[in-house]
């Protein structure tokens, strides 16, 4: 591949790098052989880049491309694996997300359960326990903290994600729309 696939949908307002970048890997490690969608995508990108018609753009780009045996069914065909691709992405992304709430979050909220019933047995039992009582305190404030703070930063990254993923994909999708209208 010639150029980083980074800068194909880089454009895209609300783009969250990280999850971008994770996607362009996965569209770089199934590239298929030859001329299709990605090389396309990049030489479209090119002619764009010098202020040409988008119309001219998406000709002169399928024009080159034809030229090494690129047909418009094998262009939308790539354009289909490609969103495959994307979509295994996904779900492997919402499994290991699911994991990690519940590692992270269920673990914690899991050992809350088990810390207040302790320290109801604490609080239960006479003064010389009382210290242990102000630890287990503690324990649940921390934990409390971090499921909240684990918890938000989860949802932030999922709502980057899938911000991300719908922009390449709606993209994608008007790509499909605009290679139906132009060639």
């Amino acid at each position: 591949m010639n150029k980083n696939l980074s800068q194909l949908f880089n454009h895209k307002e609300g783009l969250d790098t990280r999850s971008a970048q994770f996607l362009m890997k996965a569209l770089e490690s199934n590239n298929l052989p030859g001329f299709d969608y990605i090389e396309f995508k990049q030489s479209l990108g090119a002619l764009l880049a010098m202020n040409m018609e988008m119309g001219t753009a998406f000709k002169s780009a399928f024009a080159t491309a034809s030229t090494m045996g690129l047909t418009k069914k094998h262009l939308l065909e790539s354009i289909t694996h490609y969103k495959e691709v994307l979509l295994k992405e996904k779900g492997q992304f919402d499994i290991a997300l699911k994991n990690r709430i519940e590692q992270r979050v269920g673990a914690k909220v899991e050992e809350n359960k088990h810390h207040e019933v302790r320290l109801k047995q604490i609080e239960d039992q006479i003064k010389r326990l009382q210290e242990e009582s102000v630890q287990i305190k503690e324990k649940i404030t921390k934990n409390e903290e971090s499921k909240s703070l684990e918890g938000n930063k989860l949802s932030a990254q999922q709502v980057n994600f899938e911000k991300t993923f719908v922009l390449i994909k709606e993209e994608m999708d008007m790509d499909i729309v605009k290679i139906n209208q132009y060639l």
